[in-house]
């Protein structure tokens, strides 16, 4: 049953909640994310358990070891990088791979060919294999993020590389190779990028860019560790930096308005974002996690502008009034009452924070509530998503966790490596259906108790059995692909929206699933987690229904369409004009 209060004052609302929190930090203060023995968190196939996610990184032969160009002198980009994405880059159905890489800097020589970004295709046995060469995807710059959209409207996935250093845009050529076209597109990024997202500002059918600047680096900085020695500095110390707005001018070219727009004028330390429609006037919204800084809420007031106005939706500062180190973004109803909620990871001493919509009070802290807070106090969160593992009906919670400054060491059955200073355990988190959840990490050890520096996490059913399987990448290590092999499932639905005149998925679009009672929202939003992006399939668990009775969509120019309910476990194409119109 689902914890609901209402209480009619804000002050009394904070008072209680932060009472909550001090009660529920102190019982969960000594709790650990994955409690596995030292010899299963590296052998994690010792573990007598019967896990719910299976490593299947050799079976599949996804060979990809991140590569940071670690030199000693701790470049603080080593410590952030990269993303990784899921995409079906050659429209044969299946989803493809692409993993981000660093680079060689500082005094590095090497006869070594220089690091590159990798795209994997996968093949009809499931299986994948390495086609950077042939693609011409292999962006040698120092990668920290990817997004994926279609920004020409011609049919297939285009790639937008976040670097340190410019950023880098490609076009899918349709055959299998992909043209880098920065320059003639008008992409000229030389700052310091980690997230980006494709999403139509201005409704006009043509994707638009928006992109996450982070700090104003000087490599020159030296910094230490509590004890003197050298370590990775604190955004602190760094000038923070205006994130960008492209606007798609319909022809393969971007114009930058970051000025006119109002992104300009609040530089921020941007790590996360996601878009979505938060305060329900059909146009795209930005919600931007701020590392060290208030996030920040960007509500598109459909004239070309944008109003951040986090503070007044109460969603820039924690229930403590404090402003905390954002990193990954999640987003998606997490309690079934068709609104929208937040989950941003953080660093470690704070915990990630969870932030639930309310009709009265707008956004609200939960993450006590929740059972969300004490766990991730010792752990430096980055890629999350909500996403339904078990499909019964309700949104469950993933956490890639890995510190960006020197911590304990938590293995201790080989000598240390650079790495392992900073490697942490990962999160998975069933929600009881109302919003409440519960570390169930025990029972997924291949995913929770590799104990890895982990950075970005992207869902997709990557082996198209109804189910959501992970993809994660590790600074300094090597990428893992987790099988979903949960076996008590419910029954699933899994969406593709798309919008023929526009030849591509329709990123924007709001869908509503109605089983019996119940309504299950979800968005068609592949840009979330942290520098990553995801299947852009819409996924509902539909525990033990055997059929939606209807479903509602609303398309991202904001008309609606009702169409008719199917039975479950199947794959659906839903095409703009093939259904009724309006709610039905």
């Amino acid at each position: 049953m689902r914890f609901s209060y209402r209480l009619k004052s804000p002050i009394k609302l904070i008072i209680f909640k932060r009472l909550r929190t001090i009660g529920v930090l102190l019982f969960f203060s000594l709790a650990t994310g994955c409690n596995v023995s030292e010899t299963e968190k590296d052998n994690p196939s010792n573990s007598s358990s019967v896990d719910w996610f299976t490593d299947i990184t050799e079976q599949v032969n996804l060979q990809f070891v991140h590569n940071p160009g670690v030199d000693g002198s701790y470049f603080m980009p080593e410590s952030i990088g990269s993303g990784a994405a899921f995409l079906d880059y050659d429209n044969d159905g299946d989803l493809d791979i692409y993993l981000v890489n660093g680079a060689q800097h500082g005094q590095i020589t090497s006869n070594d060919p220089p690091s590159r970004n990798s795209l994997f295709r996968q093949q009809e046995n499931g299986t994948f294999v390495d086609v950077t060469e042939s693609s011409g995807l292999g962006d040698t710059g120092y990668g920290m993020g990817v997004a994926v959209g279609d920004i020409d409207n011609d049919g297939d996935v285009d790639v937008y590389l976040t670097n340190y250093g410019p950023d880098a845009l490609y076009r899918n050529n349709g055959d299998g190779t992909f043209t880098e076209i920065s320059e003639f597109s008008g992409i000229n990024n030389p700052q310091w990028a980690c997230s980006a997202v494709f999403f139509d500002y201005n409704l006009d059918g043509f994707l638009d860019l928006f992109v996450t600047n982070y700090i104003e680096y000087d490599g020159e900085n030296v910094c230490t560790d509590k004890g003197g020695r050298p370590d990775y500095c604190s955004p602190q110390g760094f000038p923070a930096v205006p994130d960008l707005l492209y606007a798609n001018n319909g022809d393969g070219t971007f114009t930058d308005i970051s000025v006119q727009s109002g992104f300009s004028a609040k530089p921020s330390k941007g790590l996360g974002v996601v878009s979505a429609d938060f305060n329900g006037d059909a146009y795209p919204d930005l919600y931007v996690a701020n590392d060290g800084e208030a996030n920040q809420l960007w509500i598109n007031q459909q004239n070309g502008k944008f109003e951040e106005l986090a503070l007044k939706f109460g969603a820039a500062l924690n229930d403590l009034g404090r402003a905390e180190a954002g990193m990954g973004v999640a987003v998606g109803d997490i309690d079934n009452d068709a609104d929208l909620d937040l989950f941003i990871s953080h660093l470690r001493a704070e915990s990630n924070t969870l932030y639930r919509y309310d009709e009265t009070y707008g956004f609200i802290d939960d993450t006590s509530p929740s059972g969300l807070a004490g766990i991730s106090l010792a752990y430096t969160g980055f890629g999350t998503g909500f996403f339904d593992y078990d499909h019964d009906g309700d949104l469950d919670l993933a956490v890639v966790n890995g510190r960006v400054t020197r911590g304990p060491l938590l293995t201790a059955t080989r000598p240390a490596e650079h790495w392992d200073r900073y490697a942490e355990p990962n999160f998975l988190f069933e929600n009881d259906g109302s919003g409440v959840f519960q570390n169930v990490s025990d029972s997924a050890p291949g995913f929770c108790a590799v104990v890895e520096n982990s950075r970005g996490i992207a869902f997709g059913d990557v082996d198209n059995d109804g189910d959501i399987d992970l993809l994660v990448s590790n600074a300094g290590g090597r990428a893992r692909l987790f099988r979903n092999d949960v076996k008590e499932k419910g029954h699933w639905l899994i969406l593709r929206a798309i919008d023929p005149k526009l030849h591509r998925d329709a990123i924007g679009a709001k869908i509503t699933a109605f089983v019996g009672e119940h309504r299950l929202y979800r968005l068609v939003a592949p840009g979330y987690s942290f520098s990553s992006s995801n299947d852009p399939r819409v996924h509902f668990g539909l525990g033990s229904a055997t059929a939606v009775d209807k479903i509602q969509v609303q398309w991202p120019d904001g008309t609606e369409e009702t169409f008719a309910g199917v039975t479950a476990d199947q794959f659906i194409l839903l095409k703009k004009g093939e259904g009724q119109p309006g709610h039905g």
